[in-house]
């Protein structure tokens, strides 16, 4: 949660420092105590990222740059999909993606997700505006496993 790159488009700004993380973390612990739906992403025993939902039907992920590109968010991603819709009722999922974080639009496409409309200085960050991208998807008519499957990237 420190490094500037994989926070780019997240809705902090890099934390400062491990006590920042670790305030963060226990918040989020306490979220899901409450009905939150935060998961880590651990690879290799590290915690390399983020998935979840602290509300839904709006979810969010994060990966560390170094595990960019290797299907890790369609992988994590899948799987929260497919946890939310077999174990809630939820009628969609949601997310507000910044237009210029094309890899997450990307990923949410092949997910499914479709574009329901745009807004522009929607979050302050620090100093900086940031626009906003809104995309759906409805519960699957089938199996909620169908997240799971293969992908190409």
């Amino acid at each position: 949660m420190s490094n500037p790159l994989a926070m780019r488009y997240w809705s902090t700004l890099p934390h400062a420092n491990t006590d920042v993380t670790r305030i963060w973390l226990d918040a989020k612990l306490a979220r899901n105590a409450a009905g939150g739906e935060d998961f880590l992403i651990v690879y290799e025993g590290k915690v390399i990222g983020e998935v979840g939902a602290s509300r839904l039907p709006e979810f969010g992920f994060i990966l560390h740059p170094d595990f960019w590109g290797r299907g890790m968010a369609y992988e994590a991603a899948s799987a929260f999909l497919s946890h939310a819709f077999s174990t809630t009722n939820t009628p969609e999922v949601t997310a507000d993606v910044d237009p210029r974080n094309h890899a997450s639009l990307d990923l949410l496409a092949r997910l499914g997700f479709v574009e329901t409309g745009r807004a522009a200085r929607t979050f302050l960050l620090g100093d900086e505006w940031c626009d906003s991208v809104y995309l759906r998807l409805a519960r699957p008519s089938g199996p909620s496993d169908m997240f799971t499957k293969p992908h190409s990237p």
